[in-house]
């Protein structure tokens, strides 16, 4: 009888049942965008319900991508997924980019400010969150990914070299998004470079081929086992479902948030930049630590800097094309000096994370100083918010940011001259892996495990 339980079939069933709460009341008040937490329905409501849905959906997708791995390249379903899992970002910032394009001067600076928070989210939290959670794990289970080393927080959690591509992207991305605040806002020459930069990461990645995928258990391993036509089938479904789930219940979820934190005095434009962009990456979050959960600390971090990438590339791109087609001609999304610090900042981080990741590991000091520098800088600048009086916030808030963008760079430069013979070895694999791509995809590119 127990045995019956077990079934992968029961285990699908159990996370659907954890959608129909939320289903059953984007039904009932018609529709997307008719639940508004605080007015038709209540806060709490709103995050209980949202966030059940959104805890099922990243399981269905987490298992949906783990079941493509058999039949495409495993970066390019892990792509899929960083897609659908941030895809409510990118449906906020869209949002305020429209308004702006409509003319509203504040909501270009509301979506920076959005799309800004999401980014150093991504990796304040994400990557050195997660990375602390697998070492963490190592200890009380297996994880060859995890390396424990004598000396002062010195294990590391190590990644599959063949991620070079993902990193010298991201890299790239990185490198351009330094000079996109020199125009004084969000461009068409950006939206070329950064969209055509993502373009031609998943023309790489595609024309790898199909590695060698783990043995899967559970639920990716019974679809995996089953006729490709039932496979297809199901990866097509569970994307499906399980995207439409997240991206209409991370809104209300966000907005219960805001609600909450705004009766708690939090002001509105510190929560648009941390408190919903932090509500859009709770997907993200589960499905990775969901992978590691399983010892696949290497295809979690994947996943972690397949989001990253395509947020500071697409993200970024699209924000001046919905501004454009919202303004009725082609132009430049505009924002304030602030968001123009806030872009630097976010730069400047990402350069430290990858230099990190130079060397294909990142060390529990590592992972601690990402959190402690994401923590302490939000922390000041809620302080700030709270106490000081404009315009003296904004002057001493950007002060914050600018020191903070100067310790970030210092950091990043010195990791890469320490660890520049790695960072030779992660650009010589990308372009090798380029050139087989473009040479007719004949041999394997090499990706996480």
């Amino acid at each position: 009888m127990l045995d019956r339980f077990r079934h992968p079939l029961v285990a699908v069933v159990l996370t659907l049942l954890l959608t129909v709460p939320w289903v059953g009341l984007f039904f009932s008040y018609g529709g997307y965008g008719t639940v508004h937490p605080g007015e038709n329905i209540a806060p709490g409501t709103a995050v209980l319900v949202a966030g059940l849905a959104i805890l099922g959906a990243s399981f269905l997708l987490a298992w949906a991508a783990e079941t493509a791995e058999k039949d495409v390249p495993q970066a390019f379903a892990i792509a899929v997924l960083a897609v659908l899992a941030v895809a409510p970002e990118y449906a906020v910032d869209a949002l305020y980019a429209w308004q702006a394009g409509a003319g509203s001067e504040q909501a270009g600076n509301l979506a920076v400010a959005n799309m800004t928070g999401a980014n150093r989210i991504l990796i304040g939290l994400g990557w050195s969150g997660i990375a602390l959670f697998t070492i963490f794990r190592a200890r009380s289970g297996s994880d060859p990914a995890v390396e424990h080393r004598s000396g002062f927080l010195a294990d590391v959690v190590g990644l599959d070299r063949g991620i070079a591509t993902e990193i010298t992207f991201l890299l790239a991305a990185t490198a351009f998004a330094f000079f996109v605040p020199l125009s004084g806002g969000i461009g068409p020459v950006d939206t070329l470079f950064l969209v055509g930069l993502y373009v031609l990461y998943l023309f790489v990645i595609i024309r790898g081929g199909v590695e060698e995928h783990e043995e899967n258990v559970g639920v990716p391993a019974y679809f995996q086992a089953k006729s490709k036509a039932v496979r297809v089938a199901a990866v097509l479904t569970g994307f499906a479902f399980s995207g439409a789930i997240i991206f209409t219940a991370v809104h209300p979820f966000a907005e219960g948030l805001e609600t909450l934190g705004l009766q708690y005095g939090i002001p509105e434009f510190f929560m648009i930049q941390w408190l919903a962009p932090l509500a859009s990456e709770s997907p993200e979050l589960i499905v990775v630590a969901y992978l590691v959960n399983k010892a696949r600390s290497t295809a979690g971090f994947n996943a972690l800097i397949s989001s990253k990438l395509n947020q500071w590339t697409l993200l970024i791109g699209t924000l001046a094309v919905v501004y454009s087609i919202s303004a009725g001609a082609v132009g430049t999304l505009p924002f304030d000096s602030k968001q123009a610090a806030e872009i630097w900042i976010t730069a400047a981080q990402s350069l430290f994370a990858i230099a990190i990741l130079t060397n294909f590991e990142i060390s529990t000091r590592e992972a601690v100083t990402l959190l402690v520098l994401f923590v302490s800088q939000v922390l000041a600048e809620f302080y700030v918010i709270r106490t000081v009086s404009e315009p003296a916030a904004t002057e001493l808030s950007m002060m914050i940011l600018y020191a903070y963008t100067a310790v970030y760079l210092v950091l990043g430069f010195a990791l890469f001259f320490k660890r520049r013979e790695s960072l030779q070895e992660l650009v010589g694999r990308t372009l090798s892996n380029a050139r087989d791509a473009v040479g007719g995809g004949g041999g394997q590119t090499e990706h996480a495990d």
